[in-house]
């Protein structure tokens, strides 16, 4: 079936920055805003171009990714002419034949590619928060005439780094592109979003594979940009990529902020709600008289009889009468019991945190032990499924493991960087 371009949507990733949120999940699967997960943003903006077909390349522990997916109705890839396809690792006869990187997992899928003989092949990332209209960087490519074009977005220069840096000339040409650059020369950062020219793509990417090469930015953009008409399409909006804690933290809490640009309704984004324990099966959330509920996101299903200020509460929360979360990320069907303080803190699904309890907070700020780079700026994380016991204070910038249990607490106080796993 010929299609003049179609979508190929890069979602295996591990997201270890995340630490313990994406230990479970692929980074794409980690929730969101309340009801979403970070793939719904760009299956939304493929729904919203009106692109019908769209492969979505898997690999680190689908089952979530595959589950929240389905067939992909909710995103209206269904129907005769439209189509949502997940496409895990070829594994053969050797664990080398999962997916290498990048140019090697849409390598591996040219067959899916071939189905549709493509005029052109957008190839987007699954795991950033953004509102993009593909057309408009679809349009600029044909009008230049461009084999590949790539959304840019200006980034501070500090944090230019952590991101593929891109040079241009007057005309939009890129003409160098560097992997996160040691000392960059600009703020020009990929926003892993490209438009290929289908043809050129397929043969590139052969020869770079029979070379060796398996990534993108190293192997692929360099060699396109020595041999093809590469050229950057700059975007204007919000962007944000969520592949630190306090990144991810920072987004969840721009929905909170009417200046921020992160808008779920005027995106229209969409989800699942057909998924297990979405907020589609939930009643209404109930807000008792005397709670307290200030600047916070509330999802259905939630009974709030405590106070909740400035945080982000998914489907299914409970807080107890006397509890107070502030500045927070309640992930689904957590419960904070009577008398208890969460602040400045992500807890993962089904969190139980018992009577009279404190955590992430304390005056001291420091660094986690095990993870001085994941955990740096005062964010506590507890794992999915994690019991704390009643009475227990928890500092700033600890970890509790998913799945520990009360006995696993061997002291009633956790100072700031400490861990604790199961036992």
């Amino acid at each position: 079936m010929k299609k003049s371009r179609i979508a190929l949507l890069l979602a295996g990733g591990t997201g270890t920055r995340l630490n313990i949120l994406a230990s479970l999940r692929a980074k794409p699967a980690v929730p969101f805003g309340g009801m979403y997960r970070l793939i719904d943003f760009t299956l939304s903006n493929l729904m919203h171009s009106n692109i019908e077909v769209v492969g979505i390349l898997t690999q680190y522990k689908p089952f979530s990714l595959m589950n929240h997916i389905m067939n992909g109705e909710a995103w209206d890839f269904v129907g005769r002419m439209r189509n949502a396809e997940i496409l895990p690792p070829h594994t053969g006869e050797r664990a080398s034949d999962w997916y290498k990187g990048t140019a090697d997992a849409v390598h591996q899928n040219l067959r899916f590619i071939d189905d549709y003989s493509p005029d052109l092949v957008l190839i987007v990332s699954g795991d950033h928060i953004y509102k993009m209209d593909y057309n408009e960087m679809i349009d600029a490519h044909l009008e230049k005439k461009a084999h590949l074009t790539v959304g840019l977005i200006d980034v501070p220069l500090a944090t230019a780094t952590n991101f593929g840096i891109a040079q241009v000339d007057e005309s939009g040409r890129v003409t160098r592109f560097e992997e996160k650059p040691k000392a960059p020369k600009n703020n020009l950062a990929s926003m892993g979003v490209y438009v290929f020219d289908g043809p050129v793509l397929i043969k590139r990417l052969k020869e770079i594979a029979a070379g060796g090469g398996s990534d993108f930015a190293k192997d692929l953009l360099p060699k396109m940009i020595m041999m093809n008409r590469v050229y950057g399409h700059v975007f204007q909006g919000y962007w944000r990529d969520v592949g630190t804690i306090q990144a991810y933290w920072d987004a969840n809490m721009d929905i909170l902020k009417p200046q921020s640009g992160l808008a779920l309704a005027r995106w229209q984004v969409r989800t699942n709600l057909a998924e297990k324990g979405q907020a589609g099966d939930r009643p209404s959330a109930y807000v008792g008289m005397r709670s307290r509920v200030e600047n916070s996101l509330i999802c259905r299903g939630c009974r709030i009889e405590g106070a909740v200020i400035n945080s982000i509460l998914s489907p299914g929360v409970e807080i107890k009468r006397g509890a107070c979360v502030r500045d927070a990320i309640l992930f689904h069907d957590c419960v904070v019991a009577e008398g208890s303080r969460v602040e400045r803190a992500i807890l993962d699904k089904n969190v139980r945190v018992g009577k009279n309890c404190q955590i992430g907070l304390g005056p001291d700020r420091a660094v986690n032990r095990d993870f001085p780079s994941h955990l740096d700026t005062g964010i506590t994380l507890v794992g999915k499924n994690a019991a704390i016991p009643e009475g227990v204070k928890i500092g700033k910038n600890c970890l509790v493991y998913p799945e520990v249990r009360e006995g696993d607490f061997r002291k009633k106080i956790l100072a700031s960087g400490e861990t604790v796993t199961r036992i």
